[in-house]
């Protein structure tokens, strides 16, 4: 993966992360300014990794997307909601990391 299209990605799960904290915050959309952060936050999310598919495979692209995006997610809802992370959680977050490491291995091992 180039340096540009991991950017692409990066920015990707940035943009999805925030959309999706905004999300919470729009309290069934009743709350208007975080629903202007999921809207743009989701566009740009998707653009964003419509780039990154110009070099990388759908499969591990949405792998890294998906999977980053969640742990990070995650994490930053522990801090920002107060939202529990059990033993069940954190050991969910390790299996998801390692599926992820597992299709790009599969993945390089393809080619």
């Amino acid at each position: 993966m180039s340096r540009l299209a991991l950017i692409y990605l990066l920015i990707a799960i940035g943009c999805e992360v925030a959309a999706t904290l905004a999300l919470k915050a729009t309290d069934g959309f009743k709350n208007m300014a975080p629903i202007a952060v999921v809207v743009i936050g989701y566009g740009a999310a998707f653009f964003a990794l419509s780039l990154t598919l110009r070099e990388v495979s759908v499969g591990v692209a949405y792998a890294l997307w998906s999977a980053i995006g969640t742990v990070i997610l995650t994490l930053l809802a522990a801090v920002i909601y107060k939202q529990h992370l059990s033993v069940v959680t954190i050991a969910g977050m390790a299996l998801t990391i390692g599926g992820v490491v597992l299709i790009n291995l599969g993945s390089a091992n393809s080619h």
